[in-house]
């Protein structure tokens, strides 16, 4: 008969062995786990912490954009109204030269139409003074050969002029009333 006690002990103590050996395979595995997790949650911890960092950074960034937006926003809204208070100024300007563009052709106009009559006035006297002119030398020519007559035969002034007072009148023919 075998001895069913020790072969017990031998199984008990292979059990145990393996059990033992089993247990410190768990364990090892179990810490290695446990430092993989370790490690991968320090390396997240970081990832994380490096990603808050970027993110405080990245929200810095965003609000010194947001004030230079703004920043921008009131200088274009600003320059915005000074073009339009430019426009306005530069069209009542531009309403203002019109306005004396459109006076200075009226008074060009007007002394255009003045140097006209005086022109015409000149004319008319013109017209006047060459028809004065002829006239007198028409009576120099008469003047002339009354002297003449005078001066040869001795005729009397009074002879010749039978009205006791001359007056003598000129009423150009074809001209106005206005010279």
């Amino acid at each position: 008969r075998p001895d069913l006690a020790a072969a017990l002990r031998e199984l008990r103590s292979q059990y145990e062995a393996l059990a033992a050996r089993n247990l410190q395979a768990a364990e090892d595995w179990y810490r290695a786990r446990c430092a993989r997790l370790h490690e991968r949650a320090a390396r997240s911890q970081e990832a994380v912490r490096a990603s808050r960092r970027e993110a405080g950074e990245c929200r810095r960034q965003l609000q010194a954009r947001l004030a230079e937006m703004e920043s921008l926003r009131g200088a274009h809204q600003s320059l915005e109204r000074q073009l339009q208070e430019l426009e306005e100024r530069h069209s009542a300007e531009a309403a203002g030269l019109q306005d004396t563009i459109g006076q200075l052709e009226d008074d060009l106009r007007n002394t255009k139409n003045e140097m006209a009559r005086h022109l015409k006035e000149y004319q008319d006297l013109l017209n006047v003074k060459m028809a004065l002119d002829i006239e007198i030398a028409a009576y120099r020519k008469l003047l002339e050969g009354e002297e003449n007559l005078f001066s040869t035969g001795n005729i009397g002034l009074s002879a010749l002029n039978p009205l006791p007072n001359p007056t003598y009148s000129f009423q150009p023919r074809g001209f106005g009333s206005s010279t």
